[in-house]
């Protein structure tokens, strides 16, 4: 799992400070509490959370849970939790429990992937 890392902004003032979090382990249970750790930290730190879960092979009801936690409280906190990268796995599970118009986020279907 990596560590968030810092986008460096323009000018102080002229965007609001980014952190980009990318997740590269399975989002399940096994690892929930370490990555409910990580975005609280992000949220902590930053008005915009960029959230990349390109390379997450697996996730579960718990890490679904992180998700919401972590939506719920960047809006709680009048931030902004964008998920920029959508692995085949969170695609799914968020189309499966629709909560995909939650995070308001566009989610890109390969060509290959559409019928």
């Amino acid at each position: 799992m990596r560590k968030t890392q810092a986008k460096a902004t323009p000018e102080a003032g002229s965007q609001p400070p980014t952190r980009r979090l990318t997740l590269d382990t399975d989002l399940t249970i096994y690892h929930a509490p370490e990555h409910k750790r990580l975005l609280l930290e992000a949220l902590d730190q930053a008005e915009l959370i960029e959230l990349d879960l390109g390379q997450v092979s697996e996730i579960d009801s718990a890490g679904l849970q992180v998700l919401l936690l972590g939506k719920r409280e960047s809006l709680a906190s009048g931030k902004t939790l964008r998920i920029v990268g959508h692995s085949p796995a969170v695609q799914e599970l968020l189309d499966f429990f629709n909560v995909a118009s939650y995070f308001g986020d566009p989610l890109v279907i390969p060509a290959r992937a559409r019928g």
